[in-house]
């Protein structure tokens, strides 16, 4: 009954500090700790344990997967250089320097300990990414952060796990290097074919009610072999949500593809603030460990500032290394895209084609599209990149951005009982993760301003282009053989024609309930429609999977299509008696 208790006031609290806080235009994760810090002033709220394992496993697996089918698969393909040396080495070089740091300022801590706690502090979390959305921070910044934030979980986790058996042993360089790519091989294996899985068995369902219970499996489904099996559990979870991402579009119904991003939305909204709630209602009992076994906190509190100061000029370090191989990447980029654009060029990609394809079966007019779309998808690549230049401004976003939060928290009391100054490290992790919280998720939002990074807004141009072509892309799927009927019949001539002129009449859609011709014509009527969205669905695929628009815009008019065919599908009518 008391956990019972707890789950309801912990819901209801997300729930009431997330309405107030965007009301007063505050961060939320920032207020929900505060609240945390405030609710321990309730005496049976005071000493609540927390195993880290149910962070670990009962909520970063679906928190993650939620991002991940949110996350645009082609952006994040185009800046995954940035994104894995973010999410990899500025770990692995924050780790060690933490570490060494720690066994300096620390007697009893040894250098693998030190790595751990280096490990603990090293994940950033995706509460910035939130804040930088609210404030119209271009695209490009938003997808490097939040997919930062997916996969440096995992590399951490690796890292703390290999640091944590060092300690008071010899663990080689090699192993740790092959127990990590073990690690994200076996996740990203596992994590694909889940992903693959879950979407074949919810394309042959009818009911976006199951099909959703279906997806709340999924991530667990990922997760838990991947663990049993020495792997990542997180990267695979990850994994099965970049591939329903990319899955979804074409094999799921309008339906399902709703459902998922309200279902989803509301799962993330309630473990995100679960996580940052914890962390303040946790705060107080750790600081009253801490001075009771070290009598003062000052040790904590100077600890955490070095180690914060360390993770930051860390940090900026390694941006200023990204930012100067970006600029040389621009300079590669130009001198591609003037060969690209010749006919050798050109060439060079049909001969690849024909020679991958030819097994496949394909006809002359099929090779010359593939290798058509591979060309643009080419110069679209380049396209980005050159558009979308980092400068310092953004730079100095990027190190603000990395503030720590639940991961540093749950990882910390992962720490086993036998490890050194213990109860001191976890404290330290907190003020870490509590402090980078705090000062840099608070400052960032007038830093931005400042920096005049706001208000990258989608260009109305690009939005009515897409338009047009899915327009037109409809039009040309009226006048094709191929449009029939679900019985294999011909659809009405005329009902064709007012379809291409877009002039149906009230009386095509609702007709008389005694009319049962009336009712097949309307009929017919909606499932043309809909047969025009699904061409312009089609369309918008294979944009999107050649990269010639910008994913926002090309999310949001999915969207659209969506609620205008669930729409259409809502008023369809059979023939018979109607009420």
């Amino acid at each position: 009954m008391e956990l019972l208790v707890l789950g309801v006031l912990v819901v209801t609290v997300v729930v009431a500090v997330s309405f107030l806080a965007s009301r007063v235009n505050i961060a939320t994760p920032l207020v929900l700790v505060a609240a945390g810090i405030a609710l321990t002033a309730v005496p049976s709220l005071r000493h609540i344990e927390i195993d880290p394992e149910w962070i670990l496993a009962g909520i970063l697996p679906p928190l993650l997967y939620s991002t991940s089918t949110r996350l645009p698969v082609m952006d994040f393909r185009r800046d995954l250089p940035a994104i894995s040396g973010l999410s990899v080495v500025l770990v692995v070089i924050t780790s060690l320097s933490v570490g060494w740091l720690m066994s300096m300022l620390i007697p009893e801590v040894g250098f693998a300990t030190g790595v751990a706690i280096g490990a603990v502090v090293s994940p950033t979390d995706a509460v910035a990414t939130s804040i930088a959305r609210s404030l119209g921070v271009s695209p490009r910044l938003l997808t490097v952060l939040e997919g930062e934030s997916l996969l440096n979980d995992a590399s951490a986790l690796v890292l703390l796990r290999a640091a944590v058996a060092a300690i008071g042993t010899s663990v080689s360089l090699a192993g740790v290097f092959g127990s990590f790519v073990y690690s994200i091989a076996i996740a990203a294996a596992i994590g694909y074919a889940v992903g693959r899985l879950a979407v074949w068995v919810r394309a042959r369902m009818q009911d976006e009610t199951l099909s959703t219970a279906v997806s709340f499996v999924v991530p667990f489904a990922a997760y838990l072999p991947v663990e049993q099996l020495g792997g990542s559990g997180l990267v695979a979870a990850v994994a099965a949500g970049l591939v329903t991402s990319v899955g979804a579009g074409k094999h799921l119904r309008a339906q399902d593809r709703l459902a998922d991003r309200a279902n989803w939305s509301t799962i993330g909204l309630i473990l995100e603030g679960t996580i940052f709630l914890l962390m303040g209602m946790q705060l107080i009992e750790l600081v009253q460990d801490v001075r009771h076994e070290h009598e003062s906190l000052w040790k904590a509190g100077w600890l955490a500032l070095a180690a914060g100061v360390a993770v930051l000029v860390v940090r900026a370090a390694y941006v200023a290394l990204l930012l100067w191989t970006g600029n040389r990447r621009v300079k590669r980029t130009e001198k591609a895209k003037e060969y690209w654009t010749t006919d050798e060029a050109k060439q060079h990609i049909y001969q690849r084609v024909v020679t991958s394809r030819r097994s496949a079966g394909m006809d002359e007019e099929q090779v010359l599209r593939t290798g058509r779309r591979l060309w643009m998808q080419r110069i679209a690549d380049f396209d980005y990149i050159l558009q979308e230049r980092w400068g310092a401004r953004d730079g100095a976003m990027l190190v603000w951005a990395g503030m720590r939060g639940a991961v540093t928290v749950a990882a910390a009391q992962t720490l086993p009982a036998t490890t050194p100054q213990r109860s001191l490290l976890i404290l330290v992790a907190f003020f870490v993760a509590v402090g980078s919280l705090l000062i840099q998720g608070g400052t960032l939002g007038p830093l931005v301003r400042r920096l005049g990074l706001t208000g990258n807004l989608t260009d109305r141009s690009e939005i009515e282009s897409l338009i047009s072509t899915m327009q037109v892309a409809g039009e040309k799927y009226l006048d094709s053989p191929e449009l029939r009927r679900a019985d294999g019949s011909k659809y009405d001539a005329d009902l064709v024609e007012r379809m291409k002129t877009r002039t149906q009449s009230r009386a095509d859609l609702r007709p008389a309930a005694d009319d049962p011709e009336g009712i097949d014509r309307a009929n017919q009527t909606l499932e043309l429609r809909i047969a025009v969205l699904d061409a312009e669905r089609r369309r918008l695929l294979e944009i999107r999977r050649a990269g010639t628009a910008p994913s926002q815009v090309l999310s949001e008019l999915m969207n659209v299509l969506d609620a205008d065919q669930i729409s259409l599908e809502l008023r369809r009518r059979e023939p018979g008696p109607m009420d």
